[in-house]
């Protein structure tokens, strides 16, 4: 084949077989992620016929990840980062030294070096923020504090697999492999590694959230659609391609945080719509260009190393994901959610590997078996999703195990004895402190109407209780969280959250509880709320149409002056 067709024939091929199994897939009742999988090995090296260029694969994979990294910014703002911070941090960080120590082990079982079980246990501990994307988007909650703890999460790990990408080179002598040519000590190393990161992070903080958003709208004051579109794709891989460059920040970091100072612009919801349609076709490529990697012999030959990774993977670090979260007395449904959104490996375990196995560090059989632990968490991964519904309703059949579970010990998940009286009878429950939130908690205490917030974000139950406002810890679908703010003498409920997951779920709990409540419901979805009006769930409000109604009362009231 001419050099010079092989970047059209890779994408075709791939985009043409994903598609077409991605359609099986879909027919069959399974993800489309598993199609794209399939089509991957098709035109891969270790399969018959037509073989696609691996490395313009892995390109344009990595523009897929710029790009979803970047959608992800745009919907993530730096104060939703910091809410999940006293979560995300501390459990990221032990999940990534306990599922380390779980490959270590296995690995020293199967007569390997410490360097190469460090590798190997690192490569199992890190999950895959394009597959974690795409499931969260795919079930509505990418925006809920579920979806908003699961992402800090990934960004922490993300931030740790930097410096150990940096620090394995300056390792690997001391730990059996090759000595790297560029590797200086280890201090001056680590010092220099954080030093970029946090140049990064200021700069995008103190520069970025001002130059990029005004960029944009003189982009926009030109009314050029195709220029628009040029400039938010530019940020995008522009900034993830410069943060690597001059900071040694990996892509996908680098395209997270553009997206988060492009937030700061107005333009943002349309920046993230007219990016949405390539978002979704590199993704696909990035799917593909895993299933290419994959080896189909290593099932045959070393069938329980596989079965082994991919446990360690999928049950493991999922387990321990578990139960820190349970400790730090998050609901259930965060603990299981945060555990399935971890099981799966991705890109930066394929980036490890690769070093790892350059730095003479990890035997050959090691990337094998990642490749093989990747691609098939990645395909089952959809299947724990659906598990979470049924696990947690099984587990609260078992009453003394659900009590343990669901911290009735925990003195965030009822209110304090202390609370007056007389602000738990009439009272408005408002559900969720985000954004809308506090804007509505405000308004009610202006107009002295007594509320209680229900919130499952531990430390802003904390701060609400420190500055005398009554709150609890919790999602409020479960129903003794309603049951802790009194649902039954309240008069109305409001859902400030965009989590409409579990809408429904709220309504119909407070309407068995008290008939008589009002309900008013907040969504950004069209579709959604035509959905939730045919149900009668109560008042349903779109943050477009009430825009909209909010600008048309100023035009009346202009013209009403005019014509008066």
């Amino acid at each position: 084949m001419p050099h010079d067709t092989a970047l059209i024939s890779t994408i075709a091929y791939a985009l043409v077989l994903g598609l077409v199994f991605g359609m099986i897939a879909v027919r069959l009742k399974l993800p489309a992620l598993i199609g794209y999988l399939v089509a991957g090995m098709l035109i891969g090296p270790a399969t018959p016929g037509f073989v696609a260029d691996v490395a313009l694969a892995g390109q344009l994979a990595e523009i897929g990840v710029m790009l979803l990294m970047f959608g992800v910014g745009l919907h993530f703002s730096m104060n939703d980062l910091l809410e999940v911070r006293g979560i995300a941090i501390p459990g990221a960080i032990l999940q990534i030294a306990v599922a380390t120590l779980m490959g270590m082990g296995v690995a020293h079982l199967w007569g390997w070096s410490i360097g190469a079980g460090i590798v190997f246990g690192l490569a199992l501990s890190v999950a895959s923020t394009v597959v974690l994307l795409r499931a969260l988007e795919d079930r509505g909650v990418l925006e809920s504090f579920n979806g908003r703890i699961a992402i800090g999460w990934l960004v922490v790990e993300d931030l740790v697999m930097v410096l150990a990408l940096v620090l394995l080179p300056a390792l690997s002598g001391s730990l059996g492999g090759h000595v790297a040519p560029d590797a200086g000590a280890l201090w001056p190393t680590l010092a220099k590694t954080l030093g970029l990161v946090v140049a990064f992070l200021v700069f995008m903080l103190l520069v970025g959230r001002r130059v990029f958003p005004w960029i944009l709208w003189q982009v926009a004051k030109t009314g050029s659609r195709e220029l628009f579109t040029l400039c938010v794709i530019a940020a995008a891989v522009g900034i993830a391609f410069g943060a690597t460059k001059l900071f040694g920040v990996s892509f996908a970091l680098g395209a997270f945080f553009a997206g988060m100072v492009l937030r700061e612009s107005e333009l943002s919801h349309r920046a993230a719509t007219e990016t949405l349609p390539l978002r979704d076709a590199f993704s696909v490529l990035f799917f593909v260009s895993v299933g290419m990697l994959f080896d189909p012999m290593v099932l045959i030959h070393s069938p329980w190393h596989v079965v082994v990774t991919v446990a360690i993977i999928m049950f493991g670090k999922s387990i321990v994901a578990l139960g820190l979260v349970l400790i730090m007395r998050y609901p259930l449904n965060t603990a299981l959610t945060v555990s399935a959104s971890l099981a799966q490996i991705g890109e930066f375990s394929f980036i490890l590997v690769a070093l790892g196995v350059s730095l003479g560090l990890l035997p050959q059989e090691g990337q094998s078996l990642i490749l093989a632990g990747a691609i098939i968490s990645i395909a089952l991964n959809p299947v724990l999703f659906t598990t979470i519904e049924p696990v947690q309703n099984w587990l609260r059949k078992r009453s003394s195990l659900a009590r343990k579970l669901e911290r009735t010990m925990d003195p965030l998940a009822e209110l304090p004895t202390t609370t007056e009286h007389h602000k738990l009878t009439g009272q408005v429950v408002l559900v969720g402190y985000g954004r809308v939130g506090r804007r509505l908690a405000r308004q009610l205490a202006e107009q002295r109407i007594e509320f209680v917030v229900a919130e499952q974000n531990r430390d802003i139950v904390e701060q609400l209780r420190d500055e005398g406002i009554a709150a609890v810890a919790g999602n409020a679908a479960d129903s003794a969280v309603l049951i802790q703010a009194h649902i039954a003498r309240a008069r109305f409920l409001v859902i400030a959250t965009p989590d409409t997951f579990h809408v429904r779920k709220m309504i119909e709990t407070a309407r068995m509880l008290n008939p008589t409540i009002e309900c008013i419901v907040r969504t950004h979805n069209v579709e959604e709320a035509e959905l939730l009006r045919k149900e009668q769930v109560g008042k349903v409000l779109i943050g477009e149409e009430e825009l909209a109604s909010g600008m048309m009362r100023c035009v009346m009231e202009k013209m009403g002056t005019v014509q008066h």
